[in-house]
């Protein structure tokens, strides 16, 4: 066996096994950084998106003009925009409602249409989490699988060999075959966990910036049905 060892001769030269678990970590590890991207992206355009809207909602404009802005956009109104358009639909429709409808039921049925449309929202920003965390848990374990199998294969192969011809030169490429495999878990891994910790956490805050926003304009349209009482 050649002394000049290769990292590339190294996965040619392991067993169809460990190579097959390589492949698979591979192709674990590419469509976890391809999810990793587009998760990015999405939820700092989510992040600025929700920004904008808030900005836009405080700024003193009326609801109902609000409300035919983000309804002429329907198929693009996402997040925090599709939370106002649910809620504020279904208050409008309760109060044309012809039945004993007041005030106060009309925004706990808003309440309640929000809460589904947040339920959705959310469900959108986790898109692709779960595959990370998959990802992240279990491709050590495949890795260190391959290596097991590696090694022992190894382990076979000497024990076959006399003890003179025994040598480091030809222990350490099959040993070395065996431990690329557990490199390539961690590192299809590592990434994975990072990425669903970081958006997790992003998710998270988007989650309770939407809540605060339910409560806040669920107050206003509180405060409008009782003066509307009222009167």
């Amino acid at each position: 066996m050649s002394n000049d060892i290769s990292f590339l001769k190294l996965i040619f030269d392991a067993s169809l096994l460990v190579q097959l678990v390589m492949l698979i970590l591979l192709a674990m590890s590419v469509a976890s950084w391809a999810m990793i991207i587009q998760r990015a992206k999405a939820l700092k355009a989510a992040q600025d998106h929700a920004d904008k809207f808030e900005d836009r909602f405080w700024s003193g404009v009326d609801l109902n003009k609000l409300y035919q802005e983000v309804n002429a956009r329907s198929a693009d109104a996402k997040g925090m925009e599709q939370i106002f358009k649910s809620g504020f639909k279904e208050f409008a429709r309760l109060h044309r409602s012809t039945g004993n409808q007041s005030g106060v039921n009309a925004v706990e049925g808003t309440a309640r249409a929000m809460r589904v449309a947040l339920s959705r929202e959310v469900d959108e920003l986790e898109t692709h989490l779960p595959f990370m965390a998959t990802v992240g848990s279990i491709s050590p374990y495949i890795g260190l699988f391959g290596t097991v199998w590696g090694i022992m294969n190894a382990f076979v192969a000497l024990g076959s060999m006399n003890q003179a011809q025994l040598t480091l030169s030809l222990v350490a490429p099959a040993i070395a075959e065996a431990l690329i495999a557990t490199a390539m878990g961690l590192f299809a891994a590592i990434p994975a966990v990072i990425a669903y910790n970081k958006f997790s956490h992003q998710v998270e805050r988007l989650e309770n910036s939407y809540g605060n926003f339910m409560e806040e304009f669920s107050s206003i349209l509180h405060r409008q049905s009782v003066a509307a009482d009222q009167e």
